[in-house]
């Protein structure tokens, strides 16, 4: 039966939503016939996979439409095509059937997919006896989706997609193609308006910005060797094992001899030794998704389930993680769930309608950022976020993810004045759909993963952010491994920058974190955000001249290993760098040249080596009973002292003296009359400092001892048991 003149005018105009009822093969009064659109083309024959010829189709439209009685069963079918000179042959996919099923079509509705990376996005693969490659979208409001590419000109009309049902979900399966070719997707929204091309939001892989397709990517070839890695990490806890993260801007932590960025193939090469050779335990990137601006440093994704293109392909960021494991070190990354850019080929009213965001601006866009908010309770856009935190710890083996401003996803009114929020139902501020996201994506990682993390960047006193996630828990227990410690690390920096003579008046500043430091799994960041927009260097926040800065920083360093907490710092506080951080240059390597900054550096990895070995220092990092005050009320001279423990390990004392005057004898309280070894001193010749010390320890008798305690430093003692 022959369709209806409208039906195809609109599949030649690129308009129908139903190609699959008109091309292909089809039963008709006289057999099977077959129709096929090939532009270009003056004859077309029809044969199977094998070759074998079908029959011949004749052309019934200029336009390159042909149609004609084919023999045999309703199979796969490939066109011979010849025209202006030339032949070639055409896959047809319209003759293939679906490839998602109705268990695909349940759970995808349901919002309980995690394995939706496997469905969704460009997946090479074998259908029907061909290899190709079956696309597939979310697009629920959509008119028409058509693929559109470089293999079909980036022309709507060759290949507009089959609607999947009530899903919403539109899929085509193109045989012939392989890995390495750009595609996006040309929509058109319910009011019949063609929106701007789409990048694929389960793109495996993207163009090198300022390009912005998607790009088919085979399966990862990589053979992983960190099977005893990631054993290891799921039979610990992670509260009670060493921690300390060097925090990297894989853009700028080096470039190489042209000022360009380093492949991640070169990154392992450089990084991964001098991370082990610091002794860090986890390398954490600022995010490695793909982005189209540089300088939003990644934190305005577009492309959640691409390693960026900045650092070469897709093998080499798992090359990468794999020879992390292999040399000891975990990979974290940045995760950002928050909110997303609005750039037009992105995420933003992706079918013509918001998708992913809220449509009223109050719930969906974010004022701090010009960004949109997800729209965390639909079920669709929680099941394609959750399924991307699984998808990191699945396809390339991440070992955790730091949240990006969870504080923004709790509450309404974020950043906003009266009357530009909405209230939730109840009429708090509370995001209670961000909060049911956070604890189902937690539930799922820890479920699905063990021995990965999950680490909060939280600035508020939300209740229960490390609390474990379960069903019949609070509804607030957001079930986070651990939280940034943004009070600690906000209080002891504005201490830090204090003339000594003033710091007497502000003591609280660093007593105060050890009234909450247990509430909550905490982790001590000395993050990126300290050293960008004015802020300048840790260095530099530093008090005092050039030698005092220097010391001050040495001092507040080992403040911070002896603190409980996990530790992260970011590259180039390692060995103090003096400018402020931009994306846009490398580190100042240089400056390790000098005996100074050297010494800094050395002092960072000696900090590393003891708060690994020495159980006291770690073990106990999240829990009351490893830590005891032994001074803590000294504020006219500036000393702070305090003991950590951890059960069948030798305690360690922290002294710490915030003066530039040394205190020669300092009568500290130890719990244990015997010798006591200084294992660190910040004012050591091999950092940089003057050489006062104990002269290798103390004996305590009494219950205490006399310390020497430098200027502006910190005294590490470990009990020697007879």
């Amino acid at each position: 039966m022959k369709p209806p003149a409208a039906a195809i005018r609109a599949l030649l105009d690129g308009t129908s939503d139903d190609p699959f009822a008109l091309l292909g093969p089809h039963e008709g009064p006289a057999g099977l016939f077959a129709r096929a659109w090939i532009p270009g083309a003056d004859t077309v024959g029809a044969h199977d996979l094998s070759g074998k010829p079908l029959g011949t189709l004749d052309r019934v439209d200029d336009a390159g439409l042909f149609e004609g009685v084919i023999d045999g069963p309703r199979q796969p079918l490939r066109y011979r095509a010849q025209g202006g000179g030339a032949e070639w042959w055409v896959g047809d996919p319209y003759s293939y059937g679906p490839v998602l099923g109705p268990v695909d079509d349940f759970l995808m509705n349901e919002g309980t997919h995690t394995r939706l990376y496997d469905k969704l996005g460009a997946h090479l693969i074998e259908h029907e006896g061909a290899a190709g490659v079956h696309f597939a979208v979310w697009a629920p409001n959509a008119r028409r989706v058509a693929l559109v590419g470089d293999f079909n000109d980036w022309d709507a009309r060759r290949h507009i997609m089959r609607r999947r049902g009530d899903t919403g979900v539109w899929e085509i399966f193109l045989p012939d193609i392989g890995a390495g070719r750009a595609y996006k997707f040309s929509i058109i929204g319910p009011d019949g308006t063609l929106q701007p091309l789409k990048a694929d939001p389960f793109a495996f892989a993207t163009e090198l910005r300022p390009k912005t397709a998607s790009v088919t990517a085979a399966p990862l070839a990589h053979e992983w060797g960190d099977a005893a890695h990631r054993a290891a990490w799921a039979a610990v806890d992670p509260r009670r094992v060493p921690i300390s993260i060097y925090e990297v801007h894989a853009g700028s932590w080096d470039r190489d001899e042209n000022g360009w960025f380093l492949s991640w193939d070169q990154l392992a090469e450089r990084l991964i030794p001098y991370v082990v050779s610091m002794g860090f335990t986890h390398i954490e990137f600022m995010p490695v998704s793909e982005h189209p601006y540089d300088p939003s440093w990644g934190y305005q994704t577009t492309g959640l389930y691409a390693p960026s293109a900045r650092f070469g392909d897709v093998e080499g960021f798992a090359r990468f993680v794999d020879g992390a494991h292999r040399a000891g070190l975990g990979v974290l990354i940045d995760w950002v769930p928050a909110h997303f850019p609005v750039d037009a080929h992105g995420l933003s009213r992706f079918d013509g309608t918001a998708l992913y965001e809220h449509d009223d601006p109050r719930l969906g866009f974010h004022p701090d950022w010009n960004t949109a908010i997800y729209n965390f309770g639909r079920r669709e856009v929680a099941a394609f976020l959750a399924n991307n935190a699984l998808f990191w710890a699945d396809r390339y083996h991440v070992d955790g993810l730091r949240v990006d401003a969870v504080a923004s996803m709790l509450y309404r009114d974020y950043s906003r004045p009266a009357g530009e929020w909405i209230p939730n139902e109840a009429g708090g501020r509370e995001n209670w759909e961000a909060v049911d996201f956070l604890r189902q994506t937690n539930r799922a990682v820890y479920a699905q993963h063990p021995g990965v993390f999950t680490v909060a960047e939280e600035s508020t006193s939300w209740p229960g952010v490390t609390t474990p996630a379960f069903a019949e828990g609070p509804r607030e227990s957001l079930g986070f491994g651990f939280k940034w410690n943004m009070g600690w690390m906000h209080d002891t920096l504005q201490y830090m920058a204090r003339e000594p003579v003033h710091r007497r008046h502000h003591h609280h500043e660093i007593t105060f974190g050890l009234v909450y430091a247990f509430t909550e799994n905490f982790v001590l960041p000395l993050s990126h955000d300290e050293v960008v927009h004015g802020k300048g260097s840790l260095l530099a926040k530093m008090s005092g001249d050039d030698w005092q800065q220097f010391a001050n920083l040495r001092a507040y360093y080992a403040l911070m290993w002896g603190y409980p907490g996990k530790k992260l710092l970011f590259m180039g506080q390692e060995f103090a760098q003096r400018r402020e951080w931009s994306e846009e240059r490398a580190l100042d390597w240089h400056l390790t040249r000098s005996a100074a900054h050297d010494g800094v550096r050395k002092l960072v990895r000696d900090l590393n080596q003891l708060y690994r070995t020495r159980p006291a220092l770690h073990a106990r990092d999240c829990e009351g009973e490893g830590f005891e005050w032994l001074i803590a009320d000294d504020a006219d001279q500036s000393v702070f002292a305090w003991l950590r423990r951890a059960p069948g390990a030798p305690p360690v004392a922290v002294v710490v003296n915030m003066t530039p005057v040394a205190r020669m004898p300092y009568r500290v309280p130890l719990p244990h009359d015997g010798r006591w070894r200084e294992i660190l001193n910040t004012d050591a010749h091999d950092y940089w400092g003057s050489g006062l010390g104990n002269l290798g320890g103390v004996v305590a008798s009494d219950g205490g001892a006399h310390v020497t305690l430098p200027a502006l430093g910190t005294v590490m003692l470990e009990f020697e048991p007879a």
